[in-house]
């Protein structure tokens, strides 16, 4: 859901679908956790920033049900099927620009959205005042700066090569504006935007298939930025791949922080 222009995970690329479906097989259950904890239920009215894809949002149209609404807002709406029925309802938007789609909202929703915005202060801060009083706010983001390893378990050359291509991802992406570090600041930011009853948790997957997935997408969405960098080689990222393929590594994602709170 974030900046098209310069933004390095561009939905409009052509494998992005398949990035999307390792990031519902990473943090789906983890996310669906959180949100019928936060009693996620019929007739809510919820708002997905950021969707990029359908999983969480078709998730919420079925407990929200007839009487409730899902309003799915992103830059870019192209991954979305033909046809969208009630209750969801998908609009083009920037949360770090556009005023909210609405008001009144029982639930609002961001999952790796606001480290990739410009203005991320702002964006919170919108989605804050699109909640009703005793409305939820859950919001999810990735903090690589916690633990930077591709390969904890660096016992070979090719879980080294995996290290110094995800350090220079993590460098590519924090050049390009993401703010590496952003999941470890929710439960204060949260706090300072004057929600209430505010917790977290970290989800960190050691090792999936989705993890190779997740790996090969994201570096092959960036090989070009990658190489530019001069710390990697484009013979390095096809072995890296190809290492990846093989399976035989334990790849793990950087730890996804989830926080919520409760608008006063």
């Amino acid at each position: 859901m974030m900046r098209i222009d310069g933004y390095l995970l561009d939905h409009r690329q052509s494998d992005a679908g398949q990035r999307f479906d390792a990031l519902a097989a990473l943090f789906d259950p983890t996310t669906f956790r959180h949100l019928e904890r936060l009693g996620t239920g019929s007739g809510w009215r919820c708002w997905e920033v950021g969707a990029g894809g359908m999983s969480v949002v078709s998730w919420l149209a079925k407990r929200a049900g007839p009487t409730g609404r899902v309003v799915a807002t992103d830059l870019d709406t192209s991954w979305a099927p033909p046809v969208v029925r009630p209750p969801i309802q998908l609009r083009v938007h920037d949360v770090g620009v556009d005023e909210p789609p609405g008001e009144g909202f029982d639930l609002v929703h961001a999952r790796l959205v606001l480290a990739h915005v410009p203005d991320r202060d702002r964006a919170l801060r919108s989605m804050v005042r699109a909640l009703r009083p005793g409305g939820r706010l859950l919001v999810e983001d990735a903090d690589p700066t916690l633990q930077p390893l591709a390969c904890p378990d660096e016992r070979g050359p090719e879980q080294q090569l995996a290290n110094r291509v995800r350090h220079t991802m993590r460098d590519v992406l924090a050049e390009g504006g993401t703010d590496p570090a952003y999941g470890r600041r929710l439960p204060r930011l949260l706090r300072e935007a004057g929600l209430r009853q505010v917790g977290a948790d970290a989800y960190f997957p050691l090792t999936s298939p989705a993890c190779g997935a997740l790996e090969s997408e994201t570096v092959g969405q960036v090989r070009e930025q990658l190489v530019a960098s001069g710390l990697v080689t484009d013979q390095d990222i096809d072995r890296h791949l190809a290492n990846v393929a093989a399976g035989g590594m334990d790849l793990i994602t950087a730890p996804l922080i989830s926080a919520w709170g409760r608008k006063a």
